[in-house]
């Protein structure tokens, strides 16, 4: 019965390296994501005499808003594979001495707060144009980032809840 317990103990640690495929898809998805930053870049560059100054914060507000995706990204796939899969290895010159800084819980509230942002800068950029928008849709608009803000705030206020119950 034991031997049996050590071999399923063996499969389900052996299956977090499956989580592998995940990240793997999220690098390839974030060069994909590089990809169409640099078409609306040049598009920028191309346009930047032509745009007035609502078109040009509206393009920079989606540079700004494709950057903190990109991040959010990176810290799921770094953090991820850090608390799941596997420690990175350490080099000589400590470049990477941050990863070990990214455990569950301020994940979480990284993550949180960049989905805040995200939300705040598709929020801007509608009321920007509301001109296209009716009430309604501004309306749950704002809704739905003021959820955005209140649960980044309650996660935040459980994640120091507890550290102090773990010190």
């Amino acid at each position: 019965m034991k031997s049996m317990e050590l071999l399923i103990e063996r499969v389900i640690l052996s299956a977090r390296w499956i989580l592998v495929v995940f990240y793997m898809g999220l690098a390839a998805a974030l060069a994909i994501y590089a990809v169409s930053f640099i078409y609306k870049l040049a598009k920028v560059a191309v346009d930047v005499f032509t745009l007035d100054d609502s078109d040009m914060i509206l393009a920079m507000l989606g540079l700004i808003d494709a950057a903190l995706v990109a991040s959010l990204i990176v810290m799921v796939m770094i953090s991820g594979y850090e608390n799941f899969v596997s420690r990175f290895d350490k080099t000589d010159n400590d470049e990477i001495s941050w990863l070990g800084k990214l455990d569950a819980g301020s994940l979480k509230i990284k993550v949180a707060s960049s989905i805040v942002a995200i939300s705040s800068i598709h929020l801007l950029q509608i009321f920007l144009n509301m001109q296209q928008y009716d009430g309604t849709r501004l309306m749950w608009a704002t809704l739905i980032h003021l959820a955005f803000v209140v649960s980044a705030l309650l996660l935040g206020f459980l994640e120091q809840i507890m550290t102090k119950l773990k010190a």
